[in-house]
Formats: structure tokens, sequence, C-alpha cells
């Protein structure tokens, strides 16, 4: 699936550069091209691909300080200078776009949905988003951000992929360490997601395109993705098992957005030489997350690819319906009101010292 990467914010040019780094190391050439957009130039720097500085007449260069309303009304104005970026790069062979951005920031939750909405207007192909939200311990300013920008993000983007910082954090990392680790196991699914049905090792029996993708993604909402792999044995017979296990644990332990099991719609890819792929296996498979995801729309396939590797993609649309994403969005509720609370608490505070009668009046 050929497409162009917009990245906004820190957290989004990060995830970027690690998403194009991944595509040229791999030779998949599915993205054609990418774009940075930051209101903090110093997050711009080191960047390999073009950038753009927004709202150098409100912020200077510093950043909107997580402010996601600041970080949106300073999209709105600047847009056309991230259109003007993206000129000659948005040809007739790209079949998406994909604004990528951290949701617990200022710029890239408040930027994201409204540059999102400015390119659904303008081009003709399907304008995903990707989105990343924050973990528990990331500070209360960061859930409500991401809770406000959740709704909007996925309202105005054909689609919101969405993956869960807890969900890949491990136990003892620094949060600098895990949000390396992060972009990593991201970049990973993600480009070979992009890569499936492009023009690479041999020739898929049963041919994963751009389609099936867009297919499975049509429902709107919140999808995720799953992935898991094992070694592979030289004949197809023997992977059959190594197809299923990979499969339920790409679908139950290692999607990007755990619990998120009931789907609209479901996509199975499984990559590997194409000689140990095997057709019994992916179609068993496929019936297994047909069964799990309660969809009869579960399209599957494969992906040759040069490896000593089956990996197996579990891409799902439509799965609003989360457990995880529902006590994130109460997360997000509790912590604007413990922040309404104590912005209340200190206006009263400051009521009260002018009212101190330890204090004689100057006048």
């Amino acid at each position: 699936m050929k497409s162009v990467l917009i990245g906004v914010g820190q957290a989004g040019g990060k995830l970027t550069r690690e998403l194009v780094a991944y595509d040229e190391r791999m030779g998949f050439g599915s993205i054609r091209g990418a774009v940075a957009v930051n209101t903090a130039k110093t997050d711009l720097q080191g960047l390999p691909f073009e950038t753009v500085l927004i709202g150098q007449d409100r912020v200077k260069g510093h950043g909107v300080g997580g402010d996601n309303e600041l970080g949106a009304e300073v999209m709105q104005s600047d847009n056309r200078e991230v259109l003007s970026a993206l000129d000659g790069r948005i040809t007739a062979g790209v079949e998406s776009i994909f604004v990528v951005a951290g949701l617990g920031g200022g710029t890239g939750s408040g930027g994201a949905p409204v540059l999102t909405k400015e390119l659904k207007r303008i081009y003709d192909v399907p304008v995903y988003g990707l989105g990343i939200l924050p973990g528990r311990d990331e500070g209360s300013m960061y859930q409500v951000n991401a809770g406000r920008s959740l709704k909007t993000f996925a309202r105005e983007s054909d689609a919101l992929l969405l993956v869960d910082n807890d969900a890949f954090r491990s136990a003892g990392e620094s949060i600098t360490e895990g949000f390396d680790a992060i972009n990593e196991e991201i970049a990973q699914r993600v480009g070979l997601l992009l890569a499936s049905g492009e023009a690479v090792e041999g020739v898929a029996e049963s041919v994963v395109d751009s389609s099936e993708i867009i297919n499975t993604l049509r429902s709107g909402g919140i999808a995720a993705l799953g992935y898991a792999s094992a070694e592979a044995a030289p004949d197809a017979e023997e992977n059959i098992n190594a197809v299923m296990s990979t499969t339920r644990r790409a679908l139950l332990t290692g999607s990007s957005l755990p619990d998120a099991t009931d789907a609209d719609a479901a996509l199975l890819i499984v990559a590997g030489e194409q000689d140990a792929i095997p057709r019994k296996g992916v179609e068993r498979a496929r019936r297994w997350v047909e069964e799990e995801t309660g969809s009869l729309q579960v399209r599957g396939g494969d992906f040759p690819l040069s490896s000593g590797r089956l990996a197996t993609l579990v891409l799902l649309g439509g799965v609003e319906r989360s457990e995880r994403l529902e006590a994130f969005m109460q997360r997000a509720k509790d912590a604007q009101e413990e922040s309404d609370a104590a912005a209340e608490a200190e206006a009263e505070d400051a009521a009260d010292m002018w009212a101190n009668d330890d204090l004689d009046d100057l006048l």
C-alpha cells in the first residue's frame, strides 16, 4: 500500500522517522514520501525528510506547551504551509495518507485532527490516522489531551489505527527507552502491513493487496493491529500449528490495543517464505479470527517474504467496543475532573488570600 506519512508533533515525527527507516531497510518501497510538522523547532532537527515549522508568530518555535487547543489553532492557521510541503508527493500512485501523532502532547493531539480534516477535503485517497495513546504514568494533562483528541481524530479520519503505549512498555524501562522500543515495534507492524501486496519476492497464492486493507478499514472509527512471529519449518504442512499459534498470539496478546477482539472487519496476513506458508493453516486461522471477532468480514492471505520465520498480522477495523478503550476514556474523564477541581481550589485559595483579616488595608 503506497503511502505518504505526515508526522505531527514530537512523537509523530519520531515514529515517522522509524517507519521510513524500516521501509528503507527492508527495501519495500511502500512509503512514497514523508513530512514532519511541529511547533517546536528543536524537535524537527535531525529528521531525514522535509520538515515544516508552524505557529512561529504565536509560539516562536518553542512549542505549545501541551496546550492542544493552541495546537489546533496553530494548525488551522498554518495548514497551507503543510499542504505546500505535500505538493508533488501525493501522486497518482499513492494509495493512502497517514497522519501520525502522539495523542498526549499539544501539537500532535491538537493539530493532527485539524490537518486530517483538511487533507480529506483536498485529496481523494483514504486519510488514516496513526495515534499513540499515552501510558498511565504520563500525567493527567496527557490523559485529558488524548481523550479529547481521540474522539475528534477518529471522526475526521477514514480510520484511526490506535496504539496503546502500555501494551508495549516493559517493567523497569525508562520513559525514553520505552518510547524508542515502542516506535520500533510499531514500525515493524505498520511497515509490514503497508508492504503487503507490494511487488516483493515471490507471488502470493492468495493475494493481499491495498484494497483488502482499505475494505477492512472502510467502516471507519478505531482500528487495531496485532502481530506475532515464530520459527518456520521448511515444509509448509509442518507450519499449520505455527500459523494458528501466531494468529492467536497476534490477536489476544500482541495487539496494539489489547482486549480489542470484537470487530466489524478483520484482515489476516501471514508473511514468510512462499513455500513455507501453509494454505490450510491460513484458511483455518482465518476461520478462527472470524469466530473470535464475531465478524463475517474477515479477509485473509499471504505475503511472500524472504525470512526464516513466519509472521502473522491481524488488522481489526471498528473496535470501538474495546474494554481497554473504554477504560482509557474513563481515565481521561477522571483526569479532566481532577484538573477542574484543582483549578477551582486554586482560584478559591487566591480569593481567600485577598480576604485575609490579619492584614490592614493600605488605604
